[in-house]
């Protein structure tokens, strides 16, 4: 499984990536093998202020359909255009162009309530 260094973690398996007041947020590696092949991803919170571990959209797999869970508080500012018309993207690059949307984010002082790469390595084995 692929882990980068410069992303924080949920235990929702989520990752974010914080760039100065924006983060891009995701899921992880191990979220996408688990869920299977995606087929659609419905996330309608674009300019929406959302709370840390509010559900922002979900994703949905051949298998089953998963919410999504923001990692930190802020206001959803993109979504990721190409997951309209290519949601296997996720599965092929979840950390790349299967990105999900990006946050301008309220309190970096959450940032402290994620997991590091190691952490996260622990919790999923």
């Amino acid at each position: 499984m692929n882990y980068p260094d410069n992303l924080y973690y949920t235990k929702d398996h989520e990752w974010v990536k914080i760039d100065g007041e924006e983060a891009t947020v995701g899921i992880t590696d191990f979220a996408q093998g688990e869920l299977g092949d995606i087929v659609y991803v419905d996330i309608d919170t674009v300019g929406k202020d959302l709370e840390i571990q509010a559900v922002f959209g979900s994703v949905e797999a051949v298998k089953t359909v998963s919410d999504l869970f923001l990692p930190i508080s802020g206001k959803i500012t993109e979504v990721n255009p190409l997951l309209a018309n290519q949601p296997e993207l996720v599965n092929s690059d979840p950390y790349g162009e299967g990105w999900m949307v990006k946050v301008l984010v309220a309190d970096k002082a959450e940032i402290v309530k994620l997991l590091s790469k190691e952490n996260y390595q622990e919790l999923v084995g």
